[in-house]
């Protein structure tokens, strides 16, 4: 049997957002709220990350130019 970890507050919120009809158009604008939210996010983690290693242009650049990546 599997065991059911509790909801999160993320997904208490989302099903009370269900509970409200939406059209198709607004249904689209949450996915893109969310979408942007979470893209968010992950930038600024990212960046933070690159700040705290000191990482540069020139470090994505040979990245990319790196045949072994």
């Amino acid at each position: 049997m599997i065991k059911q970890k509790p909801l999160t507050n993320l997904q208490l919120e989302l099903l009370k957002l269900y509970s409200i009809p939406l059209s198709e158009s607004e249904l689209l604008e949450v996915k893109h709220v969310l979408a942007q939210h979470f893209a968010n996010r992950l930038t600024r983690h990212v960046d933070k990350i690159w700040q705290e290693k000191r990482l540069t242009k020139d470090d994505m650049e040979q990245w990319l130019r790196d045949e072994n990546q």
